[in-house]
């Protein structure tokens, strides 16, 4: 039997969220995540190709994936409101995901600006998850002190040539990260992973499996 593929448009916050939703390629679903997309104003989609692979890393490992636009992205309605609509959109998109598959575990990812969406979003005790996945964090990119306390269990995976994440600053901000977490180098030209994308699919498989 073919793998599950759905189109949907969701109830958001600022009106309907174009959403794809995706069964494992093999067998039922064991697990559920909601994978985010880096920054809707520097040409960020759900089909960004980081997101892409992470989504197809998360089915590898039994997962069921949703991923969406953010507010103003293609199909979705409403205007980018600096992180804190997106934040909305992504609470919206993961309680669809909780009323599809409630018995499921469910993990949040998100890639770049995504990272610090879905690190606010997993922080929340309403949300459920499990795990956060937090892919080419930008510490260059605003404050990162209120991403350092988390109750929930992080995977940090980088691009061991982040330009926005530079190495030695990446280290000294995740030195000063508190609680669960692990970190994942992957050796890549830069901060979208370029030449090393399979890797990262592996990667995003391996760990979501544990």
């Amino acid at each position: 039997m073919p793998r599950r593929i759905e189109t949907h448009l969701l109830a958001g916050p600022a009106g309907q969220l174009e959403a794809l939703l995706e069964e494992p390629e093999e067998g039922e679903p064991t697990q559920a995540a909601l994978v985010c997309h880096p920054h809707p104003q520097h040409g960020g989609t759900m089909h960004n190709k980081v997101v892409y692979r992470t989504a197809r890393g998360f089915r590898r490992a039994g997962a069921v994936v949703l991923r969406f636009n953010y507010r103003g992205v293609n199909l979705s309605a409403g205007t980018y409101d600096h992180g804190e609509g997106e934040l909305d959109d992504a609470r919206a998109a993961l309680n669809w995901l909780w009323s599809r598959y409630p018995a499921l575990p469910v993990t949040v990812a998100g890639f770049s600006f995504g990272s610090r969406i879905v690190l606010r979003l997993g922080a929340e005790p309403a949300s459920g998850a499990r795990r956060i996945f937090a892919l080419g964090f930008p510490t260059r990119y605003g404050d990162a002190h209120q991403f350092l306390i988390n109750p929930t269990p992080r995977v940090f995976v980088q691009s061991t040539h982040d330009e926005f994440g530079p190495r030695r600053a990446y280290e000294e901000f995740y030195e000063r990260v508190e609680g669960d977490k692990r970190l994942v180098w992957i050796e890549s030209a830069d901060h979208f992973f370029a030449g090393a994308l399979e890797e990262l699919e592996a990667v995003i498989a391996r760990e979501a499996a544990l």
